[in-house]
């Protein structure tokens, strides 16, 4: 076993704690691994591309998931406006997990350790929002979070501890079941904290073709690195369904050397 085969195991170690949620990446690419839906080929027979990539929701329902994770990026350009982070001091809360309101039944989890969105409501389309941010974003943001209802947590000073995240969102927040459905960024990152127990890939019909698009995982690291290291895939189910749209399933294993 090498020793950065060793270093592997170690950093993903087996998740013991039971107050951790189970975490499932669910994501639709194409044939090629692209995640940037409006540059796929068109179907065939002229068929509308929303008409199979909604298919990606109606497996979203199925998963009966009480949260749903995405990343700053995607948060932005679907739901809540970005600006610069907010400069200031950082001694006046203490930084630990803050629940604005009751949990609804589902959360809207947004990883953003800067805190750059800019909120005016609470909520996504009436699942609360808790956003996940560094120890050391201004004092005056968390004002802001407190000020329009939305809850937040921590992930370590530099906002990038993805096990004490998810482990917060257990046990501070009472979450079960999430679904992580954010870019390559944040779902590589997830993947090289180990803290995924399974992938519910949706491939569309189509085809990218261009280097350089974002993909499911886009961990960025060194090229010897292994973010996946530790992990191997165990198939769980396959699914052929309308129009061409396949759905494959598996149980990510932590594997020792």
């Amino acid at each position: 076993m090498s020793i950065l085969t060793k270093s592997c195991s170690v950093r993903h170690g087996k998740n013991t704690n039971s107050m951790h949620p189970y975490i499932i990446c669910h994501m639709i690419s194409s044939i090629d691994g692209r995640i940037v839906t409006d540059r796929w080929t068109v179907p065939v027979d002229g068929l509308d591309r929303d008409t199979l990539i909604n298919q990606y929701f109606d497996i979203e329902k199925l998963y009966d998931a009480d949260g749903w994770i995405i990343g700053r990026s995607t948060a932005s350009e679907h739901f809540v406006k970005a600006a610069e982070p907010w400069m200031g001091s950082t001694n006046r809360f203490p930084r630990e997990p803050y629940v604005a309101h009751p949990l609804t039944a589902r959360l809207a989890i947004l990883m953003d350790p800067q805190g750059k969105l800019q909120y005016e409501r609470s909520d996504i389309e009436g699942d609360a929002i808790v956003t996940v941010l560094a120890e050391n974003v201004a004092d005056d943001y968390l004002q802001m979070l407190r000020d329009n209802g939305v809850s937040y947590c921590f992930a370590g000073p530099g906002g990038h501890d993805i096990q004490k995240a998810v482990a917060i969102l257990g046990s501070a927040f009472g979450r079960r079941k999430l679904l992580l459905e954010g870019g390559g960024l944040i779902n590589g990152a997830f993947l090289q904290a180990g803290v995924i127990n399974e992938i519910s890939l949706m491939v569309y019909p189509g085809i990218d073709g261009v280097s350089g698009i974002a993909s499911m995982f886009d961990w960025v690291c060194e090229k010897n690195d292994e973010p996946a290291c530790g992990q191997a895939l165990s198939l769980l189910h396959v699914e052929k369904r309308d129009n061409g749209v396949l759905w494959i399933k598996y149980k990510v294993e932590k594997i020792s050397s």
